[in-house]
């Protein structure tokens, strides 16, 4: 999760699809409204917001995957990604492209791959350049390096009278805690941060949270899937993060990720596929992987330039099963299995395509440590935690995302997330909570 001014868009891939029809007719949101008509102009506008454009430059890695469509029979089915980028002339700076010179002054793309490690030539269309932007242009105060840890109704045990809400630095050694108060509270902290806070503050400072804080968390069913390449005339790190998708099925896609040249470190956490019911089994096969194959492991770990010469495949599935966060009695946060399903490691289709595209690209494919170490799969997106429901035995937020049992406290992050977008979320996140904030009466 990123954390910082801008959040999660700081190292997203800025990738803006729109979900398949599915994602809005099932999960725990299913019937509360007409979800895909009344969506539709609040994606417009977060589009809009976004600055999304279609990528114009298909790289190494996207042609791979484009052949791969081919082969398959689903070319019709690969496009370039709409992506939240500016693609001007490549570094060279231009005034305010998007809201009519408002913004703030930007600079075409330069198709280094760095999107997810901070975008070094102010292209991406990060939060900080649109919203947090115009917002601070409107009067708000933005505290960088803040952690909030209480909040707190004023009066009514409603919140009706508004909130007070305690908050510290979150880099200092000296945690001084601050107070503001506040005539409503919205949180957006991302899974990561807003679950953990309300499950805490159910136990304390806001008992009348529903019980639903935690169930229902999504991992969108992904997989992973590194892909390096032995042709040392390949580059794989230029480009957009992710700059095309192929809809494999009806409920599948799948996407190539990069990043820049140097960015290396995620060599010393890849392992030989290895898939099994045990430890013992797993590592087995590891180990058997080294032994048949130990010069393209050993290629593979002292790879010239790991970002340029690896394709990382990211495979995403709308199928709907759900996990529970719940708070130890220490303090941290656990997981379990809530509905359907456990996440699984092992995905036979994305392996499958896998290999495929290590075949087009003369390369293998690996998985990350943890897959084969504790038989758990890697997510990009985490999702859910705060799901909607009609009431607070079904949710924790209604159709507007207002929180049940308080007045003026919304949830407007990833944790709403009521079914498995299959695709990228971050737009289906702009978007649901474009529609939010369309609900709340103007001043005066």
């Amino acid at each position: 999760s990123g954390v910082g001014v801008g959040g999660g868009s700081l190292v997203y891939a800025n990738t803006l699809p729109v979900p398949k029809r599915e994602f809005f007719n099932s999960g725990n949101w299913k019937g509360l409204t007409d979800w895909e008509s009344e969506l539709r102009p609040f994606y417009q506008t977060a589009l809009k917001m976004l600055g999304a454009a279609p990528n114009p430059r298909l790289e190494e890695g996207d042609l791979a995957l484009k052949t791969l469509a081919a082969e398959i029979g689903r070319e019709q089915q690969f496009e370039a990604a709409d992506v939240a980028v500016y693609f001007g002339e490549a570094g060279q700076a231009a005034p305010d492209p998007y809201f009519n010179g408002k913004g703030p002054e930007r600079a075409g793309c330069t198709f280094c791959g760095g999107c997810m490690t901070g975008c070094r030539h102010n292209a991406k269309n990060t939060l900080d350049k649109n919203y947090l932007f115009l917002a601070q242009r409107l009067g708000a105060q933005i505290l960088a390096e803040s952690e909030v840890f209480d909040v707190k109704p004023l009066g009514a045990a409603d919140g009706s009278d508004g909130y007070t809400v305690q908050y510290r630095s979150s880099t200092g050694w000296l945690k001084k805690k601050r107070v503001v108060t506040a005539r409503g509270v919205i949180f957006a902290g991302g899974v990561l941060g807003t679950i953990p806070l309300l499950l805490k503050l159910r136990q304390s400072s806001l008992p009348r949270l529903s019980g639903r804080v935690g169930y229902d968390i999504r991992t969108n069913n992904e997989s992973l899937i590194p892909i390096t390449t032995f042709d040392k005339n390949k580059d794989l790190s230029k480009g957009v993060a992710i700059g095309s998708i192929l809809h494999t099925d009806e409920s599948s896609h799948l996407e190539p990720v990069r990043y820049s040249s140097g960015s290396g470190f995620w060599r010393w956490l890849l392992l030989p596929m290895a898939h099994g019911g045990s430890f013992a089994a797993r590592m087995g096969k590891v180990f058997k992987d080294w032994v048949s194959h130990p010069i393209s492991n050993l290629k593979l770990l002292f790879v010239d330039d790991w970002a340029r010469r690896t394709s990382t495949l990211l495979f995403m599935q709308h199928l709907d099963s759900t996990l529970r966060f719940h708070r130890h009695r220490l303090g941290f946060i656990q997981s379990s299995v809530d509905k359907g399903a456990a996440p699984s490691a092992f995905i036979p289709r994305a392996e499958e395509l896998a290999q495929n595209y290590a075949r087009i690209l003369n390369g293998k494919a690996t998985v990350f440590g943890l897959e084969p170490l504790l038989g758990i799969p890697s997510t990009a997106h985490i999702l859910g935690g705060a799901p909607m429901g009609k009431d607070a035995g079904e949710g924790v937020i209604d159709k507007n995302n207002k929180v049940f049992g308080y007045e003026n406290m919304l949830v407007c992050d990833g944790a709403m997330i009521s079914a498995n977008p299959g695709v990228n979320p971050s737009l289906s996140i702009t978007a649901i909570s474009e529609r939010a904030m369309s609900k709340i009466p103007e001043k005066g």
